[in-house]
């Protein structure tokens, strides 16, 4: 992660040669927004869109699912969110001093000093909201699923997540708030728009033109979008099975939930002023979920944020070393058993 690249150009370059035709596509009803959209009318891109372009970031002080003393409550009180931005800047502090002990264990995930942080506390208890009580629905066949595959994570790579294996961070666990790498460009081209994020290298390319699905199931689904007045409405389904949600920053229920060939996401972006971004997505997926859900954050502007470069090559050592040692280990026993 040491070599810095910007790919904007190349990226929009790629968009220009794609636009051939311009069909509308249908809308879709708005489901209701935790954060009120501020009165703000965004610039147009030359297409004549509204303009989401540029460098954003999604790191928040907030959860992903709601902790039960919230109960129904979205946001927190005054005293709530001062106590928050107090935290924020104590943990700010801590990581300037961090330390590790010799015999620490290596793993998969990435060192603390990678973590990033919010710049300003959030007034959100969760990042769900819907359900009202800001938890996912998950079915206890999909948490079933996702406890079978934890315990045998090293019996062989395909009980491993994607992410771990360096293929995808998925979709829509992508766009959720993790410990590091929560960075997105956004490139726009007459007929499209792209997302480029940090994490994984990966690259979404969203026609605008209403055109048909092809008959391939994708890793991460495909999207269609179309506009509703400023508002960017992007379709996602056509899923394959393999992908999971995979975020660290999802708490234990949800992490590690598989996907089904039935996934539909929606997602909205509205760009509510120059620095912010209101970004929506809802989540269908009857074979792991008991209903639909709703997640809701800001995409803000940050000085300091920057797409890096994301190789994932410690994911690959990291998980050929585990299956190795996991082999070593029942050897060392099967061994040990024989001598008794």
């Amino acid at each position: 992660m040491s070599h810095r690249f910007h790919i904007s150009i190349i990226v929009l370059l790629a968009l220009i040669s794609l636009t051939l035709v311009a069909v509308p596509a249908a809308g879709q009803t708005r489901p209701s927004s935790p954060v009120p959209a501020r009165t703000w009318t965004p610039s147009k891109t030359p297409g004549g869109d509204p303009d989401l372009q540029g460098t954003w970031t999604s790191t928040t002080t907030t959860p992903f699912e709601r902790s039960p003393q919230f109960g129904n409550r979205l946001f927190l009180t005054d005293e709530e969110y001062a106590e928050s931005e107090k935290q924020l800047k104590r943990q700010l502090a801590a990581d300037s001093e961090e330390t590790s002990s010799s015999n620490a264990r290596v793993g998969t995930g990435p060192p603390d000093h990678w973590t990033e942080r919010a710049s300003r506390a959030s007034r959100q208890t969760s990042l769900v909201v819907v359900p009202e009580d800001g938890r996912v629905p998950v079915k206890p066949a999909a948490e079933a699923k996702r406890d079978y595959n934890t315990a045998h994570s090293t019996d062989d790579f395909e009980y491993m997540s994607p992410w771990d294996r360096c293929i995808t961070r998925g979709f829509p666990g992508g766009m959720f708030p993790g410990g590091y790498g929560n960075v997105y460009e956004i490139v726009q081209a007459p007929g499209y728009v792209a997302v480029v994020s940090e994490m994984i290298h990966e690259t979404r390319i969203i026609p605008l033109d209403g055109r048909p699905l092809s008959n391939i199931r994708q890793w991460n689904g495909q999207s269609r979008g179309h506009w509703e007045g400023k508002t960017l409405v992007v379709d996602t389904t056509n899923y394959n099975d393999k992908g999971w949600i995979a975020t660290n920053v999802a708490s234990g229920r949800i992490k590690g939930i598989a996907q089904s060939e039935a996934l539909h996401v929606v997602e909205r972006l509205t760009r509510v002023d120059k620095d912010t971004i209101q970004y929506e997505i809802t989540i269908e997926d009857p074979n792991i979920y008991t209903q639909p859900w709703k997640v809701a954050f800001p995409l803000y502007k940050d000085a300091a944020a920057q797409v890096f470069e994301y190789a994932c090559h410690e994911g690959n050592y990291a998980m050929t070393n585990m299956l190795s040692g996991a082999r070593a280990e029942e050897k060392a026993a099967a061994e040990a058993k024989q001598q008794k």
